[in-house]
């Protein structure tokens, strides 16, 4: 297992430094830069007052040169100065990390809690009215997208108790039970959609393995139901649930945009957007790192839990 992680650490690696490549290239070849973006908001142009700009912020240097120095602020940890605000980049996109971490794991605990057990019964109660209406279920919430059903859940709210949850970000330091109230709403509309395709994973997993010769076997040797699906079978399923769970929080943490929008959280996704179109370099090239980064540890985290449910798996050189 140590070679093996070793060796997935060292393809990250590898993979992140790719990665960078792409991000560094891709926010080139857009057209314009900040200070492009600066002077045409002002409506003016100075060609010298741009080039001092352009040389301060050390844009007016090669790509390569530029590169180089964004990788030695990754390895030395200064991720570099925000062209926008002034300020460490870090300093920019720290606060923004705990939001949108939180928000995509609360949506992943409700996906998981209401997703799995609904899976369970869907496959044991198998063409009954109870597995009709959570197949339906389950399709709606692959039909609704989550900021849409959040915007409903807003206007319920207003037009049936008329309240309103808080639209502007408390801290959970200064407001626990605000806050809770404040991710639990888009939480839950994340959640649902995520649910959906988890409990539609589960039972066609569940189903499949129901069939296997030794879940008939622990049926004849008379193991009672509950034992046989919860202790046996479903540990054997949840491998494709597993590697669902992994991907879709990876994806969660770039994909809210709408969700933090509509919600008015001040996460990385709805944040990103605001640093692509002012073309803040050191602020976008980090935020998309982190989300690289948190894709590739979730993949490498779903390879090793694949050990753990599936004694057959085995990590070889």
């Amino acid at each position: 297992m140590k070679t093996y992680i070793i060796q997935r650490l060292a393809i990250a690696l590898l993979t992140l430094l790719g990665m960078s490549m792409v991000i560094f290239v891709l926010l080139r070849l857009a057209p314009g830069d900040i200070v492009d973006i600066l002077f045409a908001t002002a409506g003016y142009i100075s060609p010298s007052e741009k080039q001092a700009i352009m040389k301060e912020l050390g844009i007016d240097r090669p790509y390569v040169i530029q590169y180089l120095d964004w990788l030695h602020q990754i390895v030395t940890g200064d991720l570099g100065k925000s062209y926008r605000y002034d300020l460490p980049a870090w300093e920019v996109i720290r606060p923004l990390v705990p939001v949108t971490l939180e928000l995509a794991a609360l949506s992943m605990i409700f996906a998981v809690l209401l997703g799995v057990p609904a899976g369970v019964v869907s496959a044991v109660r198998q063409d009954t009215t109870l597995d009709y209406a959570l197949r339906v279920f389950s399709l709606a919430g692959l039909a609704m997208p989550s900021f849409w059903l959040g915007m409903v859940i807003i206007l319920g709210l207003v037009t049936w108790f008329a309240w309103i949850p808080p639209l502007t970000y408390v801290a959970p330091t200064k407001n626990l039970k605000l806050h809770a109230i404040q991710f639990l709403l888009p939480a839950l509309a994340v959640g649902y959609r995520s649910s959906a395709l988890i409990m539609r994973i589960t039972r066609s997993s569940l189903l499949e393995v129901m069939r296997e010769d030794y879940i008939r076997t622990a049926w004849a040797k008379g193991q009672t139901g509950r034992i046989v699906i919860w202790r046996h079978a479903l540990k054997n399923a949840l491998l494709p649930v597993v590697t669902f769970i992994g991907i879709e929080f990876a994806f969660l943490i770039g994909g809210l945009v709408v969700t933090e929008t509509v919600f008015n959280l001040p996460g990385v996704a709805r944040f990103l957007v605001q640093a692509i179109l002012w073309r803040d370099y050191p602020v976008v090239q980090n935020l998309v790192m982190f989300t690289a980064i948190v894709v590739i540890l979730s993949n490498l985290i779903v390879d090793t839990l694949y050990g753990v449910l599936d004694p057959r798996v085995r990590y070889g050189g």
